[in-house]
């Protein structure tokens, strides 16, 4: 029996450096897929991608248990932080679990994101100001490295603010 432990402890060391791998990307790694699934990477991308796994920790989800409903500022050019919150939870429009509202989000927001498990129950609203636009547009026309731009905007205070969704 004592020639086996070291074995089964070998496997489920194995099993959970496994499970943990596939859900920790790195910068470049998220820069990577970003790019690839929108085609570039902007500092919009990583604003969803830090909502994105601000909601995975907050309400302990695995990837693909959470649905996203997202609603786009006023004059904001484009969705694209959707992409970012899409990639961080693995949720996606064809699964039917990420919809863009075809409504705007309210005045003075660039964003508003519900995040909710997909089986039911509360989930989270963040609410991304529009006096983020400003930075993030000067860390798009400054900085013409992905992997720069997604340190910058990382590392922006107060990107947020989030409040239970009912």
């Amino acid at each position: 029996m004592r020639t086996g432990f070291p074995l089964v402890l070998a496997a489920s060391i194995g099993l959970v450096s496994l499970g943990t791998a596939a859900r920790a990307e790195t910068p470049d790694e998220w820069v990577k897929l970003g790019a690839r699934v929108h085609g570039g990477y902007g500092a919009f991308i990583p604003v969803g991608i830090r909502i994105g796994e601000d909601a995975m920790k907050r309400l302990n989800a695995q990837p693909r248990e959470l649905a996203v409903l997202y609603y786009s500022g006023e004059g904001v050019p484009c969705a694209c932080s959707v992409d970012g919150v899409m990639l961080a939870v693995s949720a996606s429009p064809g699964q039917g679990s990420v919809q863009v509202a075809a409504e705007k989000s309210p005045p003075g927001t660039f964003a508003v994101v519900v995040i909710r498990p997909r089986k039911g129950g509360d989930g989270l609203k963040y609410t991304v100001p529009i006096s983020v636009m400003p930075k993030l547009g000067q860390i798009n026309s400054t900085i013409q490295d992905p992997l720069a731009r997604h340190s910058a905007v990382m590392s922006l205070p107060d990107l947020f603010t989030v409040e239970p969704a009912k």
